[in-house]
C-alpha cells in the first residue's frame, strides 16, 4: 500500500476517533467529573504515545530549552481544553458541543490576523469566517431564553464552556507553532501530554467522582478516549500530515461534526433542531471556505 493510501486511511480513523470522542465524553462525564476524567484519559494516553515515541523517536530527549513551551501548550491545550471541553459536554448535547468546536480553525485564522506577525485575509476567507460564525450563532439560538425556541435541554453555561475550549486550543497552536519547525511531532505531542496529565492530578483531587456508578461500560469508554483519542488519533494524524499536507488534511476534519451528529443520533438519541442543522452546513462550509487552500497547477510540456 503506498504511503497516500496509508495516509488517507490514517486521516479517516483520526476523524472517526475524534468524532465519536464525544459521545464517549458524554457518557464518561455523568460519573467522572471533568478533571478526573482527564486525568485518567491522559495517563492511557501518555503511556500508548510512549510506546509510539520509542519506536518512532527513541534518541528524542526532553530539551530544557523547550519546557517553557512545551508545559505551557500541554496546560493550555491539554488541562484547560479539556477542562472546558468536558464541562461543556456535560451540558450541552455531543453534536452541538463538536459543531462549535469545529470552528476553532477560523478562530485561530482572525487570531493570527490580530497578532504579530500579523497574517493577511482574503476577502473569502472573512467571509468563512463570518458565514462559521453565524452557523455557530444558529446552533446556539434555540438553547438562548426567550428566542421563542422550545425543545432544547441544553445549558446556554455549556457554550461558554466550549467558547474557553476553542480559545484554549488557539492557544495551545500559538505556543506549538515555534516548537514544530525544530522538533518531532511525536516528540512534541507525547511531551505536551506529559505537562497536560500533570496538570489535571491537583485539581482531579478535589473532585468526587460517583464511583458506585461506574460500569465496564463508562470503562470502556475512557480507555477509548485515552487509547484511541488521546494517542492514536494524534499519531495518525501526525502521519497524515507528513504526508497529504495541512489543506487536505483540514478538509478531513471538517468532516469531525458530522461523525458526532451521525453518532449522536443512534447512540444518544440527540435531535437537532432544523435551524440547528442549517447552522451545522453553515459552520462546516464557513470553515472550508475559510481554510481553503489555492490548489497549485503544474503546467504539462517541456521543462
Amino acid at each position: 500500500m503506498q504511503a497516500r493510501s496509508r495516509a488517507l486511511l490514517a486521516i479517516i480513523g483520526a476523524v472517526l476517533f475524534w468524532g465519536l470522542s464525544f459521545i464517549s465524553i458524554k457518557i464518561s462525564v455523568a460519573v467522572l467529573p471533568p478533571m478526573t476524567l482527564g486525568a485518567f484519559r491522559f495517563l492511557l494516553g501518555t503511556i500508548v504515545l510512549f510506546f509510539i515515541k520509542k519506536r518512532l523517536a527513541p534518541e528524542d530527549r526532553l530539551k530544557r530549552e523547550d519546557v517553557p513551551a512545551l508545559a505551557g501548550a500541554g496546560l493550555i491545550g491539554v488541562t484547560a481544553y479539556f477542562y472546558f471541553e468536558n464541562n461543556g459536554v456535560a451540558r450541552v448535547s455531543a453534536s452541538e458541543a463538536s459543531i462549535i468546536i469545529a470552528a476553532i480553525p477560523v478562530l485561530a485564522m482572525v487570531m493570527e490576523r490580530f497578532l504579530p506577525p500579523r497574517q493577511p485575509l482574503r476577502i473569502r476567507r472573512w467571509a468563512g469566517a463570518a458565514l462559521s460564525v453565524f452557523g455557530v450563532y444558529l446552533v446556539v439560538l434555540p438553547s438562548l431564553p426567550a428566542t421563542g425556541f422550545s425543545g432544547s435541554v441544553s445549558d446556554p453555561v455549556g457554550y461558554l464552556f466550549m467558547l474557553g475550549a476553542a480559545l484554549s486550543w488557539v492557544g495551545y497552536a500559538l505556543l506549538t507553532q515555534g516548537l514544530s519547525a525544530k522538533r518531532s511531532r511525536i516528540y512534541i505531542v507525547y511531551w505536551q501530554s506529559v505537562f497536560g496529565f500533570l496538570g489535571f492530578i491537583p485539581f482531579a483531587f478535589f473532585e468526587q467522582p460517583l464511583w458506585e456508578s461506574l460500569s465496564w461500560t463508562v470503562l470502556a469508554h475512557v480507555a477509548y478516549l485515552g487509547v484511541f483519542c488521546s494517542a492514536l488519533g494524534y499519531w495518525f494524524y501526525v502521519y497524515a500530515l507528513q504526508h497529504l499536507g495541512v489543506g487536505t488534511s483540514s478538509v478531513f476534519i471538517n468532516l469531525i461534526p458530522v461523525v458526532t451528529v451521525i453518532a449522536g443520533f443512534f447512540a444518544l438519541n440527540e435531535r437537532l433542531a432544523a435551524l440547528q442543522w442549517w447552522g451545522a452546513l453553515a459552520v462546516i462550509l464557513g470553515v472550508y471556505l475559510a481554510t481553503l487552500q489555492g490548489l497549485p497547477f503544474k503546467r504539462k510540456g517541456k521543462t
